[in-house]
């Protein structure tokens, strides 16, 4: 099957960006060979538990048969918002979502102690639960989405590595996050709820997606972070001595936001000195919706400085700190007028109101080279996954993907998509993108149906 994106123009690069910016933000077809041959590399460390920018953490579980079936409740934790969702599993690949509700997290939970963050986790169930009317005196089995790198130790046990996306949460670091939060239910009254498996947002991804398609062996996560999973044989994870129900193939959680073997600008340095977590998360500092828009905005201050840029005023707005997101990265790379108006409208906000029509072109083709750069990276990586498994390509596989930056952005995807076609060429074909909305969700249920299956057949 061909590959299957969301598609959207793509506005050609002006010749107005210095050859400099255009040359430091390629990433021909000779440097993505590079990245697959690198990535391969530490993959192969990472399962053998050497030394690796990848830390491919066992995930414990297969992927769904499709014949999994019951209710259970899943929890969502990868950014700022808490999800609660009660899901039904009907076999055969049908997923109903019978409730939703989201939680935000404030500051004194994402930077507070890890008490406050799990109290406020199990005090958003019991809320989510009194306003369902759903029973709590009943035993319930659980899917917990947790989206930062964690040492997987069992299907539902997993200690956190670090913390990721501005995350600094004091007392989780070395804990096992599914007693922290089993314990904060216990205090809340909720004894009978029960964490079958602890899913990392990628395996939750696949196993969504694998529920209806069988195909499906990888999972990508491309929004405000960036990670992958997919399905590996046991037998080459040969730092995990595990027994038990695991057969002969496992899924797999790469953390691939932490590969390093990247070329980085000036740029990426200069992003990379000012963050939270320097020398950290290099291949994420390159590709996710959380950094693209600070680099953009290092880029367009640049351009400034350089007097390429009469926006004066524009020399500290394009930091994240005064606000320049990934949404007006997208709305200034969708403007397709004549004369630019969104862009203005982008620039005005920042208090720049009279700029010219070569300042609008200057910073949309800043930031197309920037999130460019990021699709070709990001096919890289998946081309690096997809021949770990199949080196031949002689299989039909299928990607699912989920993310706001891989479904909105524009032109995304279908760079991502040329970028496998150079890569491939014909045998692209066999590859099949499909976006799985709200995977994260819906594979903790079932994953959690994987698991509670396991605890019943006393394996």
């Amino acid at each position: 099957m061909p590959l299957k994106t969301k598609t959207s123009k793509i506005r050609p690069l002006t010749d107005k960006l210095p050859a400099d910016i255009i040359e430091a933000f390629k990433v021909p077809l000779g440097q993505m060979r590079s990245i697959i041959k690198d990535f391969h590399s530490e993959m192969v460390k990472g399962l053998s538990g050497k030394r690796s920018s990848l830390k491919m953490i066992p995930g414990f579980v297969d992927k769904p048969t499709g014949r999994e079936s019951g209710e259970f409740i899943a929890l969502d934790l990868g950014g700022t918002n808490l999800r609660v969702l009660l899901i039904k599993l009907k076999r055969r690949g049908r997923i109903s979502v019978r409730r939703e509700k989201g939680f935000i997290l404030r500051k004194a939970h994402t930077a507070g102690s890890s008490r406050e963050l799990f109290d406020f986790i199990a005090s958003a169930i019991k809320r989510f639960c009194e306003e369902q009317k759903f029973d709590v005196k009943k035993t319930v089995s659980m899917g917990f989405t947790f989206s930062f790198p964690v040492r997987q130790l069992g299907v539902a046990q997993g200690r956190l590595l670090s913390w990721t996306k501005e995350f600094s949460t004091r007392g989780v670091i070395g804990r096992d996050v599914v007693k922290l939060l089993q314990e904060a239910l216990m205090r809340q009254g909720l004894e009978n709820f029960k964490i079958s498996a602890l899913v990392n947002d990628t395996v939750g991804t696949l196993a969504a997606a694998a529920y209806a398609d069988p195909r499906c062996d990888i999972g990508v996560i491309l929004g405000t972070g960036t990670n992958a999973c997919y399905r590996e044989r046991t037998s080459r994870i040969t730092k995990w001595r595990g027994k038990g129900s695991v057969g002969k193939w496992m899924i797999v959680n790469i953390e691939w936001g932490n590969f390093n073997k990247l070329r980085r600008t000036e740029y990426d340095r200069l992003l990379d000195a000012s963050s939270s977590n320097p020398g950290e998360q290099v291949l994420e500092k390159m590709v996710s919706g959380m950094y693209l828009s600070e680099v953009a905005g290092i880029v367009i201050t640049g351009l400034v400085s350089r007097g390429a840029i009469s926006v004066h005023r524009g020399l500290r707005a394009f930091k994240r700190s005064n606000g320049f997101t990934s949404e007006d990265l997208s709305i200034i790379e969708a403007d397709s007028s004549l004369n630019l108006s969104s862009v203005g409208s982008v620039l005005k906000r920042f208090g720049a109101g009279n700029s010219s029509l070569q300042d609008r072109r200057l910073i949309q083709d800043a930031c197309n080279v920037v999130s460019r750069r990021a699709s070709r990276i990001s096919a890289a990586a998946v081309a690096a996954v997809v021949t770990k498994i199949d080196p031949g390509l002689s299989d039909e596989h299928t990607i699912a993907v989920d993310g706001s930056l891989y479904e909105k952005h524009p032109g995304f995807s279908i760079n991502m998509r040329s970028a496998l076609r150079e890569i491939f060429g014909k045998k692209s074909s066999r590859i099949n993108i499909v976006l799985s909305k709200d995977g994260s969700g819906r594979g903790a249920a079932v994953i959690a149906a994987i698991a509670s299956n396991i605890k019943e057949n006393g394996s």
